[in-house]
């Protein structure tokens, strides 16, 4: 590698500081982002985040004036699926530079300080953003030894209670890290439990938003990361813990087999007829009618599919125990192990289906009819 002239050495230090200790506007304008390719990104965003379209200019504003964000990031028991999905990409696209213009002060995978450099900045970034920095954590927390997960000699749940004494807000990424995940799933022999079971009781009043999938989508993470650069505070949660935006809806709703569905035109095996006409998957055992995500809407690798428009049905797997539903080849009217009920509770049961089926169709029917018929012909092109 060639070494650089004095001179020139010394301007990339310098645009190095700049980008380090500057605003978000001066970092994008050093990487050669343009105001207008800045201000398509944030009408993006605030159509992802259900904002009216006069907001882009506003988010563009204060995104653009806001100091870098301070951001840790703890990975307990986990497989690296997270940070692969939001870091994960063909050619670098403006969300990339965003979450590099992001202080990420700590992230064990990513950083390139290891051992005791890698824990002085963890605590170097906590004392330095007292209060003002985002805690991001993925994996589940082991509770029954703290042996089995460490890191730098410290137990997970330690370095946990620790990191989150001076955040600003908690961001719990990928179904591990919400509800536990796979470490979580029976037996759970490592007693994993989930970010929230910790914090609601050492830290009651922390924000706690919950970002989950297996792994999350990328876009609805800095969409996150975004609302609150813009606003300063965490976006409208559901029950859950999840942002609602994109959480609100099940995949069942917005996917695109869905007149399939309400034709009762089904898949029976992934290689029959139905199966190459693009038949809803629900026989399958695609959880999309109770699983709540924005992968059909939103999707993956820039916006290029799903796994329902790959060919398999949806696991669920942004919902609470999810590993442990049942089978996932089991349609959801399937128990997911035999039951043994009399005649007179099946009856009850057969009744409450279907005034259930009715009701639902009765709320979905205006919301179908204010869309345009799709044929066979639309979904193939």
């Amino acid at each position: 590698m060639a070494l650089l002239h004095e001179s020139e050495s010394g301007e990339l230090a310098d645009e190095m500081a700049q980008a380090a200790s500057g605003s978000v506007g001066e970092g994008l304008a050093l990487h050669g982002v343009s105001r207008r390719e800045f201000l398509k990104f944030c009408t993006t965003l605030s159509a992802l985040l259900a904002l009216p379209p006069a907001m882009a200019p506003a988010m563009a504003q204060a995104i653009a004036a806001a100091r870098r964000q301070s951001v840790i990031w703890l990975s307990f028991q986990e497989c690296t699926g997270c940070t692969e999905a939001i870091t994960r990409s063909h050619a670098p696209t403006l969300e990339n530079l965003i979450f590099d213009l992001i202080s990420l002060d700590y992230h064990h995978t990513l950083q390139a300080a290891s051992g005791d450099a890698a824990e002085h900045a963890r605590e170097q970034a906590m004392k330095d953003n007292a209060g003002k920095y985002l805690l991001v954590v993925d994996g589940s927390i082991p509770m029954a030894n703290p042996g089995y997960s460490t890191i730098a000699g410290i137990s997970n749940l330690d370095m946990l209670l620790e990191s989150a004494k001076g955040a600003a807000a908690i961001v719990a990424v990928g179904t591990c890290a919400t509800y536990g995940g796979l470490p979580k799933a029976d037996p759970n022999p490592t007693g994993a439990v989930s970010v929230a079971d910790i914090l609601k009781l050492s830290h009651p009043k922390l924000p706690i938003i919950n970002i989950p999938g297996c792994p999350p989508i990328p876009v609805v993470m800095t969409g996150v990361l975004a609302h609150f650069l813009t606003f300063g505070r965490i976006p409208e949660l559901d029950a859950l813990g999840r942002p609602r935006v994109f959480y609100g809806e099940t995949i069942h709703d917005r996917c695109y087999r869905r007149p399939f569905y309400d034709q009762g035109k089904f898949a029976k095996s992934f290689d029959d007829e139905g199966a190459r006409r693009g038949w809803c998957l629900f026989e399958l055992g695609c959880k999309g009618p109770v699983t709540y995500n924005a992968c059909a809407t939103i999707k993956w690798n820039d916006g290029a599919s799903f796994p329902i428009q790959s060919g398999h049905g949806c696991i669920g797997c942004s919902e609470p125990n999810f590993w442990d539903a049942g089978g996932f080849y089991n349609a959801l009217s399937m128990p997911a192990r035999p039951l043994k009920v009399g005649a007179g509770v099946a009856a009850a049961g057969a009744a409450t289906g279907v005034a259930v089926t009715f009701f639902n169709r009765g709320k979905k029917g205006a919301a179908k009819a204010a869309h345009a018929t799709t044929t066979l012909d639309d979904l193939e092109k």
